[in-house]
């Protein structure tokens, strides 16, 4: 890539969050090569070529027109997912709506396990509350003991509690009956926080989620994204379920547009295309464990169970996450996400995003170059040894 060093500076100038693709195409305009996107978690297979082909025939009015009032939309919507349109509140984003839901309803302090959503704990730290940390055992796979995190609240005295289920960046997710139970046990806070946004790719789908509890609970709003599952990062669109009224408090406090014409076009696009959508989750939860069969064979590298549409990796001792994202995207066109800027995590971790087989087979050789070339062109030191002679023979070929 002819621009990698304008590219790589781009991280190096963000504090929080990856720069954006557009961003990054711009950096590296004159390489000639696409970026193949290992860090955006986007579902790859929706929308079908038939919805683009639609949404380009119709581009001319979407831009042109103002978009329906929110309530229209959030009706259909809640039409197609079987919702009761009172309970439901759409966001320009779910980013859109964990400000609202800081300014609104959190307090003095909110417990949040980490790492997670880098949000969760910016976005009330930049509003003045304590963000009360609970860390992820790394020993322990990053799996949250609910318990655990049920005492840690109480010692912290925290008035406001976040799960991310599944969690990002590592994918763990506790199952129903987990999260209900925790919800019991903090029924007496002002605020309980379900992230749900890669909810839809787990393996049990929307029967594991909890927001058919949260309408019937006064202290409980699930969050849900839609960008991640639709593939439409760029519309913005996101929704929470809560009772109510914990709804409407929300609700007031937005804008009457501020959901887009492309969200609305989306939106009612849904119905005819819902087959092709839950199609496209049963694919992306087919390559993820093809994917972590892939990262399995490499030696050293250490990749976590994931619920999400993305895999989180620790790579092996003595490599630097940060270098072998520079490596990748300079030789190869290959974009990663390097956590070292996420709360909880450290730049000896990547994660990887559900991508086709066509393109993790070159994510596979790219790493395997990267790591374990001879010479001096491997991140490994040399020789390397995995214990076992023969995948030492295999990496040496590589």
């Amino acid at each position: 890539m002819a621009d990698a060093g304008n590219v790589t500076a781009l991280f190096r100038a963000s504090t929080a969050h990856s720069p954006s693709y557009s961003a990054l195409n711009r950096a590296g305009a004159d390489s000639g090569r696409p970026l193949v996107d290992f860090c955006i978690p986007c579902n790859p297979y929706f929308p079908t070529p038939e919805m683009y082909e639609e949404l380009g025939g119709r581009l001319r009015d979407i831009l042109t027109y103002y978009p329906s009032g929110a309530d229209t939309i959030t009706a259909e919507l809640s039409a197609v997912f079987g919702l009761n349109p009172q309970t439901v509140v759409m966001g320009n984003g779910s980013t859109e709506l964990i400000t609202w839901i800081d300014h609104l309803l959190v307090r003095d302090a909110l417990a949040v396990p980490v790492p997670t959503f880098g949000r969760w704990t910016d976005q009330s730290m930049e509003t003045g509350k304590r963000v009360d940390m609970f860390l992820l055992p790394e020993a322990d796979g990053f799996v949250l003991d609910p318990a655990a995190f049920v005492d840690f609240v109480r010692a912290r005295g925290s008035r406001t509690a976040v799960v991310c289920n599944p969690n990002n960046p590592d994918g763990g997710m506790l199952p129903r009956r987990s999260v209900l139970a925790l919800l019991d046990a903090l029924q007496d806070l002002d605020l309980v926080v379900v992230d749900e946004s890669f909810l839809e790719f787990a393996d049990a789908g929307p029967e594991s989620s909890v927001a058919d509890e949260a309408v019937l609970r006064p202290n409980v709003i699930v969050l849900r994204s839609l960008g991640k599952n639709f593939g439409l990062h760029g519309v913005r669109f996101g929704y929470l379920v809560a009772n109510p009224g914990l709804a409407g408090r929300v609700r007031a406090a937005l804008p009457k547009w501020n959901l887009n014409s492309f969200a609305e076009a989306v939106v009612f696009m849904l119905r005819q295309h819902r087959h092709a959508y839950e199609l496209s989750l049963r694919q992306v939860r087919r390559d993820r464990q093809e994917m972590i069969w892939h990262l399995g064979r490499l030696p050293g590298l250490t990749s976590y169970p994931s619920q999400g549409n993305f895999v989180y990796v620790r790579l092996p001792d003595g490599v630097d996450g940060a270098v072998l994202r520079d490596r990748l995207l300079a030789e190869h066109g290959i974009l990663v996400r390097e956590c070292g800027n996420k709360i909880g995590s450290s730049s000896r971790f990547l994660r990887l995003v559900v991508r086709p087989p066509v393109d993790v087979q070159p994510l596979i050789s790219g790493v395997e170059q990267a790591l374990y070339a001879t010479g001096d062109g491997g991140l490994l030191p040399v020789p390397y040894g995995s214990g076992n002679p023969a995948v030492d023979r295999l990496v040496m070929r590589a």
